[in-house]
């Protein structure tokens, strides 16, 4: 087991203090997990006997982020190269027991305990019940965690009902941690998912938000949303993707199956860590499918799915409260995602505009993955690469010839005609017809003598 990183040692040294003075501590949950699956861990918990007072006593500057739960932060501050500080927390939680969870969330209340053994039994899956003394170093497993991880298995601790029922949103985390370790899940716990999804509504929206994000971009998407699909959770956290099963489309266009199907192709490529926004494009870029298909002359149509999806993804991502930046770039890729079929006969200054939009590289990317997932044909978008590539930033977004107080200047009053003018000679300058401010004026007045 690697202890070497700086978070590890940080962490080791955290328990050898708190046993220095006479508590017993170990590296606890997710961290020792990932260690015994020769992962690096993102952060590093520890359990202790030592209740939150004696902890804030012998660490100083730590904060009482839950201490009515038995959690605080001890703070990390290290110095890292070029004099940057390299800042994070390590969260030490008391030895405990929880009574009744009423809000389904946090324990009514909790009585602190001196016994490892009876804290695991709390916690939510056995391969997140380990322990770990680091100084050992010696996994101590009262919950057959070990043997889950070697068997792949997501199981809860003692009983299953119980378990979620404490707190739902560990419906979710069974779906996202067999997906993102390739593992099953126990049979009774599966059955108990199942028969309580409907109860996942009484989590916040925020929280579920946060396990579907993680899903999409820990790099086995598409198996977290066939397990989501298995567990009854889909049809409840996003019924407008449940929907898309069974949804034909042109086989000619789609040979992969239906809009569900091609969509799970598109999840299946998204790489480990991808953006969200990009990951949420992928899985809502034809979500306006099913409520506009239709036959029409043995044809399938979906007219106007990228307009009805568009508006579709705002009210996903309002529904689990997206900040209003990462909405804005969900809906555009969804709105956009259609205009790569014309790409190859766009206008100059269509085209130069197109490849304006913020972050165009996720509206690459979202074409590669859409054409992969169905006909993998890229002729257009190694088009688009190659457009790309030839066209120098200065071209794509040149430095305007005139601007309003130039029109005002030539003696032109302001008005509504003046946006009309301007984007008649951005797309000149654009298309290379005109390159010089007076070559911008000259057509302003073509346009204004004519009145256009």
């Amino acid at each position: 087991m690697n202890l070497s990183s700086p978070k590890a040692q940080q962490a080791t040294r955290i328990v050898e203090t708190l046993r220095h003075h006479g508590h017993s501590a170990y590296l606890a949950g997710g961290c020792v997990r990932d260690l015994i699956l020769g992962r690096v861990p993102a952060d590093y918990d520890v359990a202790t006997s030592a209740t939150p007072d004696e902890v804030m006593r012998l660490f100083p500057q730590t904060y009482a982020v839950g201490a009515q739960f038995g959690v605080v932060l001890v703070p990390i501050r290290r110095d890292g190269p070029e004099g940057e500080r390299d800042n994070y927390s390590v969260e030490v939680a008391t030895f405990r027991s929880d009574g009744a969870y009423s809000d389904g969330r946090h324990p009514d209340q909790v009585q602190f305990s001196k016994e490892a053994r009876l804290d695991v039994q709390r916690r939510d899956f056995t391969i997140n019940g380990l322990l770990l003394d680091p100084v050992g170093p010696e996994v101590l497993d009262f919950v057959g965690g070990r043997d889950d991880l070697e068997r792949g298995i997501i199981r809860t601790i003692g009983n299953p009902h119980q378990r979620f029922t404490e707190d739902k949103l560990r419906l979710l985390r069974a779906v996202r941690f067999a997906a993102r370790f390739g593992y099953a899940i126990e049979e009774k716990t599966l059955a108990a998912i199942r028969e309580l999804a409907p109860q996942i509504h009484q989590v916040s929206r925020e929280r579920i938000r946060d396990e579907i994000l993680k899903m999409l971009t820990e790099g086995r998407a598409r198996q977290a949303f066939e397990l989501l699909d298995q567990t009854n959770l889909l049809e409840q956290v996003l019924p407008e993707v449940k929907k898309m099963q069974g949804v034909e489309q042109p086989p000619q266009f789609h040979p992969e199956g239906d809009v569900w199907v091609h969509t799970l192709m598109l999840l299946e490529g998204l790489p480990p860590n991808c953006s969200r926004t990009l990951a949420l494009g992928a899985l809502l870029h034809d979500v306006g499918k099913p409520p506009t298909f239709r036959r029409a002359a043995d044809r399938i149509r979906f007219d106007q799915h990228d307009e009805v999806g568009t508006t579709m993804a705002a009210e996903i991502c309002r529904r689990f409260r997206l900040s209003n930046e990462e909405t804005d770039q969900v809906c555009t890729l969804v709105a956009n995602h259609m205009r790569f079929a014309n790409i190859t006969r766009m206008k100059d200054s269509t085209l130069k505009r197109f490849f304006r939009l913020p972050r165009f590289e996720e509206h690459l990317e979202l074409h590669r993955l859409d054409c992969m997932g169905s006909h993998r044909g890229l002729d257009l978008y190694n088009f688009a690469q190659e457009k790309l590539r030839s066209l120098p930033p200065e071209q794509i977004r040149p430095v305007p010839l005139i601007t309003g107080d130039d029109l005002i200047a030539a003696g032109y009053q302001p008005g509504r005609q003046f946006k009309a003018w301007l984007t008649a000679v951005e797309d000149a300058q654009l298309e290379g017809s005109i390159g010089t401010k007076e070559e911008a004026l000259a057509l302003v007045r073509h346009k204004a003598e004519s009145g256009v």
